[in-house]
């Protein structure tokens, strides 16, 4: 019987696919694994990430501006780069086009990344079109990072996470999700629908508190994409720890809450797309790294001795078992879309 990616899903895809690659050898710090790739470059080190958006997968061209998928394309790239504690500098754009699509969305779409570039000092340097049967725009970001004293990149990895260590997340999750949810269902047009709305389509990368927790001696981050519970499963898998995660203390957005209160802890702590940054380290590096940035970060969890798994827990610290833990875009169904 024949073995389907959706048998695997994305992440046992992408080990399948790590595994049938020559190893990367020196030239390579870090490869498949982490938010984005990192090699050595003049007296530093180069980083590079590249995400898809894909028209009726990952937005919907008829309710959403194509200015915010253009804005939208770039950002979660910048995301990658800001988990890293980088700085995003040059990318480069392929889209992907039906002949027939008016050129009057691509010129939207191409200010919202225009604008997006300006935000974060990025240079689109150029880029492919080709035909295609759906719209779909890829972007390859890349940027830098510094060396430390030792000629390692000094850059937040998913490996780096050790007992003891607090979890913390920047900003209000869930509200990526309730936009999300919003234009699924055709929400009626309010204030608070197209502001959750915006908070889907026009994230917001966090690369200063990136830059701020490296500089505070944070070594461990990943950006919150697939979902809380999901993307810290991540580090666990990578740092082979286990993580206690506390979901009365995870930060619910204000608009979710009011919007849909009976899922907003769910929303929030599987829906992902938030793009804020999970930090993970000494609680003195959390709190020297909130110090330095105008928004507060919330210590949600604790790192401990494991191999791998994430347990949410109550208010009374008992587990409590998630009907969806985040998105596997090859196993939708699984991951609750």
């Amino acid at each position: 019987m024949a073995v389907k990616v959706s048998d695997l899903g994305e992440f046992g895809l992408i080990e399948r696919l790590r595994r049938a690659l020559p190893p990367p050898g020196d030239r390579v710090a870090i490869g498949i694994g982490d938010d984005a790739a990192v090699w050595p470059a003049g007296a530093g080190f180069a980083i590079a990430t590249t995400d898809t958006l894909v028209a009726g997968v990952h937005f919907l061209p008829d309710a959403v501006s194509w200015r915010d998928v253009g804005w939208k394309a770039l950002a979660v790239n910048v995301s990658d780069v800001a988990a890293m504690g980088g700085t995003p500098a040059v990318a480069l754009v392929t889209l992907c086009l039906p002949p027939d699509t008016e050129t009057a969305a691509i010129d939207a779409l191409y200010d919202g990344l225009a604008e997006c570039a300006r935000a974060f000092r990025v240079v689109i340097a150029g880029g492919d079109v080709v035909s295609s049967p759906a719209v779909a725009i890829t972007v390859a970001l890349f940027g830098t990072a510094d060396a430390r004293d030792d000629g390692t990149p000094a850059v937040l990895r998913r490996d780096a996470a050790r007992p003891g260590d607090a979890v913390a997340v920047t900003g209000a999750l869930g509200g990526s999700a309730a936009g999300l949810r919003a234009l699924r269902e055709h929400a009626a047009p309010s204030p608070a629908t197209e502001a959750l709305i915006a908070r889907h389509m026009h994230p917001v990368p966090r690369v200063d508190a990136g830059r701020a927790a490296l500089a505070a001696g944070l070594r461990c981050a990943i950006d919150i994409s697939d979902g809380l519970v999901q993307d810290l499963g991540h580090v666990c898998e990578a740092s082979n720890v286990d993580a206690d995660l506390w979901l009365p203390r995870v930060p619910l957005d204000p608009l979710l809450a009011a919007a849909y209160p009976d899922d907003a802890a769910l929303l929030a702590a599987t829906g992902g797309e938030d793009y804020e940054l999970i930090l993970i380290g000494p609680e003195v590096a959390i709190d020297a790294t909130s110090t330095s940035l105008d928004a507060p970060l919330t210590i949600v969890g604790r790192i401990r001795e494991g191999r791998g798994r994430v347990r949410a827990l109550d208010a009374a610290d008992r587990e409590v078992t998630l009907p969806v833990t985040g998105w596997d875009h090859l196993a939708p169904k699984a991951a609750g879309a």
